[in-house]
């Protein structure tokens, strides 16, 4: 497929509805405001207005900080990793085939709980002090990808 072959899949591209040009185009007079009243009125649909009251936006309490730019990693424990066959490599793909994690986010840490019978290559994004000792000390290997 070429850029110039490349087309919108039918009912993406629907035309603008022209409102307010005459009763014949089903549309026209009051442009589907209905009659009077504030609605009807320009410049007046101020989203979150309540009447006066306040706004639910101002009456809950503003606490805390979210960090938007954190890395946030998907968290195994050691004793996960028993479900592996010794010698295997342990990736974030074979984690995600044998349903240990549901998504991989911006990566998979591993935390030291638990213990480690067999001898592994773990290929992870991070691991806690203690995860990797405790998988070197079962004969495998902690990769950092």
């Amino acid at each position: 497929m070429k850029l110039h072959e490349l087309k919108a899949s039918k009912g993406a591209n629907t035309p603008a509805t022209r409102k307010g040009r005459g009763h014949g185009s089903g549309n026209g007079k009051t442009a589907g405001f209905g009659h009077k009243g504030q609605k009807a009125r320009s410049g007046v649909k101020k989203a979150g207005f309540e009447g006066g009251q306040m706004p639910l936006a101002r009456r809950l309490p503003k606490r805390g900080f979210n960090n938007i730019f954190a890395t946030e990693y998907a968290t195994i424990k050691v004793s996960d990793l028993e479900k592996f066959e010794a010698g295997s490599v342990v990736d974030v793909q074979s984690l995600l085939d044998k349903g240990i994690i549901k998504k991989s986010l911006d990566g998979v840490k591993v935390l030291g709980n638990g213990e480690l019978t067999k001898a592994l290559t773990v290929k992870l994004t991070a691991y806690t002090a203690s995860a990797k000792e405790k998988i070197e000390k079962a004969g495998g290997k902690a990769e950092v990808i």
